[in-house]
């Protein structure tokens, strides 16, 4: 079945909770999952460092019908709802038909609350004198969230700059500043980011840049709605290794 992109309802509204979708499929996949395609979601799916929702998806047709979320992965541009059937059910696949989506609000905070304040702290090494370190990596899942950065800093300055982190990121934090998401242009998108957007973004492409007060970063995933949301923000450690410093974190509850 040849199928167009899925329409990533979250990338243009972070905060929606629920939405409609049109069915498309229904199969079981060859790791013997469950999946469903529909034509849109606010399901975002593993990736950019961010775990994937969870959450409920039910048929309008009959809303005693439950198929559990369990897991949301994207390929090719088609976003893959992997999960089961609630027991005492059987799912009969109407292409075409409406469905309801409903995420796991818990889940979906706390995801972006790490992956915010994970944001948060690249806004904050002008502040403590490390703005020439490039943004790498970012792992913004509860069970370790980190942020890696091309460059290192002196072994004589990591603990002082480890509590200065903490600090910056904590007086944003108290400060608060509304998040907003856009998809711009390209020469737009870097103007806002600094005058440079990374290698993997093709110039002939139309960013979506998420602003953090002040800072703009490229970026697909799910954010708070404001910067105070994420509440507090503890740098548990700064290590060094190969040309990369990494800041391990966690955020307050």
């Amino acid at each position: 079945m040849d199928l167009s992109p899925t329409k990533l309802d979250y990338y243009h509204d972070m905060w929606k909770l629920q939405s409609k979708a049109t069915l498309l499929s229904f199969f079981k996949g060859e790791d013997g999952r469950n999946a469903l395609i529909l034509d849109s979601t606010i399901f975002h799916p593993q990736g950019g460092g961010q775990p994937a929702d969870t959450g409920v998806i039910t048929i309008a047709a009959d809303s005693s019908f439950k198929f559990i979320v369990q897991d949301v992965r994207s390929k090719d541009g088609i976003v893959y709802h992997y999960g089961v059937i609630e027991e005492g059910f059987e799912m009969e696949v109407v292409r075409g038909g409406e469905v309801f989506l409903f995420v796991d609000e818990a889940r979906r905070k706390l995801n972006s609350r790490l992956h915010s304040a994970g944001h948060l702290m690249d806004a904050c090494l002008e502040e403590v004198g490390l703005g020439h370190m490039e943004p790498g990596k970012g792992y913004h899942f509860p069970d370790g969230p980190f942020v890696e950065y091309k460059g290192t800093i002196p072994q004589n300055e990591l603990q002082s700059k480890q509590h200065e982190l903490e600090l910056a990121a904590n007086a944003l934090i108290s400060r608060g500043g509304k998040v907003s998401a856009a998809v711009l242009p390209y020469e737009e998108a870097a103007e806002l980011c600094g005058g440079f957007l990374p290698d993997y973004i093709p110039k002939d492409s139309t960013p979506r840049v998420v602003k953090l007060g002040n800072s703009a970063v490229c970026c697909g995933g799910t954010h708070v709605s404001d910067i105070s949301e994420i509440i507090s923000l503890q740098v548990s450690q700064i290590r060094k290794k190969k040309g990369v410093t990494k800041v391990s974190y966690t955020v307050g509850s």
